[in-house]
């Protein structure tokens, strides 16, 4: 297998530690449930369509594996600062909305928090490259 191209550059420091974190933190995030739902359940509480679940874990891993190659190549274009930004703003948004209903379990503002931490460092990150 060919190694792949190494940076290209261009994405300041901060911006890569914010596409490394993410990415780390979305893929075993997603992952969790796939591989393992009675414990991810035991967390967050119980589910009614588990296939559901893992279909969310799927689409967010996918967005993690995406961000640690951005990050490891050093290409954080645009589009993957987008990508980053506004999937943890939705990931956070619906953590908070559905807690404050009563559907989800408090745990998950600690979900929400982290978001709000990551979307704050891509864009500290993305200002100090400007």
């Amino acid at each position: 297998m060919r190694d792949l191209p190494r940076p290209e550059s261009g994405a300041g420091p901060l911006a890569r530690v914010a596409a490394w974190v993410q990415g780390a933190y979305f893929l075993l995030t997603g992952a969790w449930p796939i591989l393992h739902i009675p414990s991810f359940e035991a967390i967050t509480g119980p589910k009614t369509d588990d296939w559901l679940v893992e279909t969310v874990g799927v689409i967010v891993a996918a967005v993690g594996v995406t961000l640690l190659l951005a990050a490891y190549r050093g290409r954080l274009t645009p589009e993957i600062r987008v990508l980053a930004i506004l999937s943890a703003i939705g990931l956070g948004a619906i953590d908070v909305v559905y807690v404050s209903n009563g559907t989800l379990r408090p745990v998950y503002l600690l979900d929400a928090a982290a978001e709000a931490v990551l979307v704050l460092l891509w864009f500290v990150g993305w200002r100090r490259e400007e």
